[in-house]
C-alpha cells in the first residue's frame, strides 16, 4: 500500500494506533464469546519468506473451489500440492487438472482434510466447503500454522466465528476472507463516496439478497459411489443423502446445502454475506457491527423485511433493490456487481447496468466509476484499503507482508455475526439487543442460539 497523502486518513481493514495492537485476542475460548475484536495491524508471528513459492492445498472440491483452483494454478508464486475432498469423483478430477497442469504425478488426494494439513510442505489453504465446516477447517489449518483463504460466510454460527478469530490470531497465520466484493473498484469507489459524506449523513440502508434458510426436507436418495456420507455430514446432523446436497459427480451448481439451516444459513449467510459486508464497510463499522435486531411480521413465512441497527442510528433493511443502497439527505449510492448508480439533489448522475443493452453501448463500469472518483473524491479526506490486483493477489501479498489482508478474519467474523443476527430474526422472531463489543445479547435472545449441537468427536 504506498503512503499517506497530506491530510488523507488510509483506511485498513483494523483498527489504526489502538494501544491493544500486539494484545492477544483473548485468553480463553469462553472469554472468546464475550470479549471484543482487537483488530491489530500485523501478523508479528508470520514467518514467511518474500518471494518464496507457498506450497498450497485446497479443502473441498465443489464450484467455488474449482474456480479457485483454476486461479491458483495460473499462478508462479505457488504450487498446488493436493487437495482434500470426500467424493472420491471430485477429488481425482482435482488431482488430474493439478498433475496435468505441471506435467507430473506428485498432487496427491485425501478424503480427510487432516492428513493434507499434516504436510509440512503446505504452507496454505484454500478452504471451500459447505459452511458447517469452515470452522472445524479453519481452525485446524490455524492450529497448524497454515495461511487461510476461507470462503464465506466465515462460519456456521457466532460462536464459531469468535474462536476462529482467536486461533488465526494465537498462531499468527493470514486468513482472507472470500468476500471478493471488496477487491471490485466499484464497491469500493461507492464505500468511499459515502464515507467521504458526499450523500450526507446515511440514515438508512438497503441489501438486496434471497431468502432465509428453511430446515432440511429433502428425501434420501441412492447413494454415489465414492462418497463418504458421514464425513460431508460431519459436525452437523447425519441426515439422509441428496444430489441437492451434495451434486453425484462433476461439481456444475451451487448445492442446496446452503438453504438449510443444519448446514448452511440461507442468502442471508451466502449474498448476504457479500452485500452486508459492504454495507458495513461504507459505515466504517468494520469492528464493531449493529446493536440491534428487529424481526420482520409474520417472521415464519417472511421472506424479507429483517433489520439490522447500528450504534450510528442507520438502519438496513433486508429488501428487494439494487444491490447495497446507502442513502442520505443529499444522495444514494447504489452499488452491485456490474451495476454502479449515484443520485445526488435528485438527478443521477453516474449510472451503469450490465444488463442494460442501452447503457453498455453508451458507457462503461470503468468509465462510471473512475468519473465519479474523479468529481466527487478528489478532495477526499478518508481513502480506504485498495486492493493491487485480485483477491487472490492480496492474499498472497498478506502473507509475504505479515499485514492484514483487505477482508481479514476479524472482518468476515463482523460480517457474519451480523448476518447470523439478521438469521435469528428470521428463524426465531427475536427482536434482539445486541452488545457488539462483548459479542453477547442485552436482550431479546438465547445463548443457545450463539452455537450448534455437534455431533460426535467434530466440535470446535
Amino acid at each position: 500500500m504506498t503512503g499517506c497523502l497530506a491530510g488523507m486518513r488510509i483506511i485498513r481493514p483494523y483498527l489504526m494506533n489502538s494501544t491493544a495492537n500486539r494484545r492477544q485476542f483473548v485468553k480463553s475460548a469462553a472469554a472468546t464469546v464475550a470479549a471484543p475484536f482487537i483488530l491489530p495491524s500485523k501478523i508479528w508471528s508470520a514467518e514467511t519468506k518474500p518471494n518464496s513459492q507457498l506450497g498450497i492445498g485446497f479443502i473441498g472440491m465443489g464450484k467455488m473451489n474449482g474456480g479457485h483452483l483454476g486461479g491458483f494454478l495460473g499462478r508462479d508464486d505457488v504450487k498446488v500440492l493436493g487437495v482434500a475432498e470426500v467424493h472420491k469423483f471430485r477429488r481425482d478430477e482435482a488431482v488430474e487438472k493439478i498433475n496435468k497442469k505441471y506435467g507430473n504425478t506428485d498432487a496427491k488426494g485425501y478424503n480427510n482434510f487432516e492428513e493434507l494439513l499434516a504436510r509440512p510442505d503446505i504452507d496454505a489453504v484454500v478452504i471451500a466447503t459447505p459452511d458447517h465446516w469452515h470452522a472445524i477447517c479453519g481452525i485446524a489449518a490455524a492450529n497448524g500454522k497454515k495461511h487461510i483463504y476461507g470462503e464465506k460466510p466465515l462460519t456456521h454460527n457466532i460462536t464459531e466465528a469468535l474462536k476462529l478469530v482467536k486461533a488465526v490470531r494465537d498462531n499468527g497465520i493470514t486468513f482472507q476472507t472470500g468476500s471478493q466484493q471488496r477487491s471490485s473498484a466499484e464497491f469500493r469507489i461507492a464505500c468511499e463516496i459515502v464515507r467521504n459524506g458526499v450523500i450526507g449523513k446515511v440514515d438508512r440502508i438497503t441489501t438486496s439478497f434471497g431468502d432465509p434458510a428453511k430446515p432440511n426436507a429433502f428425501p434420501e436418495q441412492p447413494m454415489p459411489e465414492g462418497l463418504d456420507w458421514d464425513r460431508w455430514c460431519g459436525p452437523g446432523p447425519l441426515v439422509p443423502y441428496n444430489e441437492q446436497l451434495c451434486e453425484r459427480g462433476k461439481s456444475e451448481h451451487f448445492p442446496a446445502w446452503r438453504n438449510t439451516r443444519e448446514f448452511g444459513g440461507g442468502m442471508i449467510t451466502d449474498w448476504g454475506a457479500h452485500h452486508i459486508d459492504i454495507a458495513q464497510w461504507g459505515m466504517g463499522v468494520d469492528e464493531t457491527g449493529p446493536v440491534e435486531v428487529k424481526a420482520p411480521a409474520d417472521y415464519a413465512n417472511a421472506k424479507r423485511g429483517a433489520q439490522l441497527v447500528y450504534a450510528n442510528g442507520v438502519v438496513l433493511t433486508h429488501q428487494e433493490g439494487f444491490g447495497v443502497s446507502f442513502y442520505g439527505p443529499d444522495g444514494e449510492v447504489h452499488v452491485n456487481r456490474g451495476k454502479f448508480k449515484v443520485v445526488l439533489g435528485g438527478q443521477t448522475k453516474y449510472y451503469y447496468d450490465s444488463k442494460d443493452e442501452a447503457v453498455k453501448k453508451a458507457t462503461t463500469l470503468a468509465r462510471e466509476t473512475t468519473k465519479a472518483k474523479n468529481d466527487l473524491l478528489k478532495d477526499a479526506k478518508v481513502k480506504l484499503y485498495e486492493t493491487k490486483g485480485s483477491h487472490h493477489d492480496d492474499f498472497i501479498q498478506a502473507v509475504h507482508s505479515g499485514n492484514r489482508p483487505i477482508c481479514d478474519v476479524e472482518v468476515g467474523a463482523t460480517t457474519v455475526i451480523s448476518c447470523h443476527l439478521m438469521n435469528m430474526g428470521y428463524w426465531y422472531g427475536a427482536n434482539i439487543k445486541w452488545d457488539p463489543a462483548k459479542r453477547e445479547f442485552i436482550s431479546g435472545g438465547d445463548a443457545k442460539w450463539l452455537t450448534r449441537e455437534y455431533r460426535g468427536n467434530w466440535k470446535v
